[in-house]
């Protein structure tokens, strides 16, 4: 019995059934972990300990009766902009590199309350700024597909994680597509939920108008499930909604007959690659012949989604980062004369590259003389969007997109070029700015063997339309799973064979 292999509802079920105890379950993802970490590096943070000890609690209560949830005793990754109490959450960057929250974010401790065993912290885009996890303070992740390659970002650990079987599930956020595009990259499911479903408390801001958790998994029914533990109305989150319907997995059906799809062509135009292109059609092909009603429109505004994104995420980045200044907590400069100068060594020294980037250009349009001419001419441009996707869910209940133009691109290739990078997230920031659900489901690969993943896209608080949607073509193929995990089952099985096995695998990481 392969445990790194099965899905997280696979393996609730087992742990539930007494097949599997939940301290076995821990141990074989560590192992896991210990083997993968050295090629792929998705973690900054392995709780060892602390996941062993959860894992006996967890067992005691499962037996209790205490824990009798669909995840319960499944071992789960956290992306490292997520507060957990006890816990490094250091957001990739060296300016939180020794920040020990007092507290656990809302959204993991739905999580725990489950019964689910958080194991690790995972890399990020420094801050959540970025698209690739090249940026992180504490070195590349690497995609699981070919090791040349990045992960997407800025959850790209998270979804590494999933796909080289670290872990069952994640948890990432998605800020312009930080969910999406790398489920895309990685062949994964990842879900992005309606704007305040989730509870933004304990999660550090990047845009706060934009942030929201979600779900990475291996399929549908997982990132289903752990959404449904996850959303809840949250009094200490200004931005939280309370919704009647939590039941994310009664959406787990295979009937789309008489679903409307729309196809934006704006999407499909210039810049989409050929066979990125080719794969997702052929995906709302099946859709098609499964009874959903397929048709194509024109979605407008595409061309002001990238601009409108980065003048409001920036802006919102440069007053959530002005609070990391050396004084509360996290790093601050060993030498300095005065507060101002400490100030300002200690934010040079701490923040990276492309932080800095960001925080420039968002003072730079709040600023006095630009705030008009910049940031309210992009929340006007916001609310068009908004209108522009409103009249398009008048006709469609869903609608099927790219999540992002191009497969992985290579290690350092995207760095090279912030403004390319930056209009890599075409397909996936207008979601964002409309509040809207989204899922990247996994379609097929290119020719050089990189997954190709399909977005769809649904109306605020129709996370079931697009479950439904994405369910159903899931149903059609296999999931994949990159060689190098088939290359770390072998290796673990002959460490089995030579009596390395065991609780040493728990100790090693």
């Amino acid at each position: 019995m392969d445990i790194c292999r099965m899905t997280a509802l696979e393996l609730g079920k087992k742990i539930r059934q007494r097949e599997v105890s939940v301290t076995e379950a821990v141990k074989a993802f560590l192992a896991r972990m210990e083997a993968a970490e050295p090629k792929i590096h998705s973690f900054v943070t392995v709780d060892r300990e602390g996941a062993l000890k959860r894992a006996r609690e967890v067992q005691k209560g499962i037996d209790e009766g205490r824990f009798t949830g669909p995840l319960a005793g499944v071992p789960a990754a956290v992306k490292d902009n997520m507060c957990t109490k006890g816990l490094l959450t250091t957001c990739s960057s060296k300016i939180l590199g020794n920040f020990t929250p007092t507290f656990t974010a809302e959204a993991v401790q739905n999580l725990e309350k489950a019964g689910a065993v958080i194991i690790g912290k995972t890399n990020m885009d420094e801050f959540a700024m970025g698209s690739t996890t090249e940026t992180s303070y504490f070195g590349v992740t690497r995609n699981p597909w070919n090791l040349e390659h990045v992960p997407g970002g800025s959850s790209g650990g998270s979804c590494a994680a999933v796909a080289a079987e670290e872990c069952p599930f994640a948890l990432g956020s998605d800020t312009g597509g930080s969910i999406r595009q790398p489920s895309s990259f990685c062949g994964v499911v990842g879900l992005k939920p309606t704007y305040g479903t989730v509870s933004r408390y304990g999660l550090i801001a990047y845009g706060s108008s934009l942030d929201q958790i979600g779900p990475v998994a291996r399929n549908v029914s997982d990132c289903a499930a752990v959404l449904e533990t996850i959303a809840s109305y949250d009094k200490k989150d200004s931005t939280s909604i309370r919704r009647e319907d939590y039941a994310f997995t009664g959406a787990l059906a295979c009937d789309v007959k008489g679903m409307r799809i729309g196809i934006p062509t704006d999407y499909f135009g210039e810049g989409l690659d050929g066979e990125v292109r080719e794969h997702i059609r052929s995906a709302v092909k099946m859709l098609e012949e499964k009874g959903a009603l397929v048709e194509e429109f024109d979605l407008s505004l595409v061309q002001y989604a990238i601009p409108a994104y980065y003048v409001i995420a920036s802006a919102e980045a440069s007053s959530n980062l002005s609070r990391f200044d050396g004084v509360k907590y996290g790093y601050r400069t060993e030498s300095f004369e005065g507060l101002h100068n400490m100030y300002k060594k200690t934010r040079s020294e701490g923040f990276g590259a492309e932080v800095k980037r960001r925080i420039m250009l968002g003072s730079f349009v709040l600023s006095s003389g630009y705030y008009d001419a910049y940031y309210l001419k992009a929340l006007r441009t916001k609310a068009l969007i908004k209108e522009a996707f409103d009249r398009a869910f008048e006709r469609y209940d869903v609608i099927a997109a790219p999540a992002a133009p191009t497969t992985a691109p290579k290690l350092g290739k995207s760095l090279s070029d912030p403004l390319k990078m930056y209009l890599g997230d075409i397909y996936t920031v207008s979601v964002n700015l409309a509040g809207l659900p989204g899922i990247t489901v996994p379609v097929g690969k290119d020719k050089k063997g990189l997954p190709i993943g399909m977005q769809l896209i649904g109306n605020c608080f129709e996370e079931k339309k697009i479950i439904r949607a994405a369910y159903a073509y899931e149903q059609t193929r296999a999931y994949e799973s990159p060689e190098i995990c088939r290359d770390l089952r072998h290796g673990l099985a002959g460490e089995e064979k030579a009596g390395k096995g065991g609780d040493e695998y728990g100790k090693a990481v």
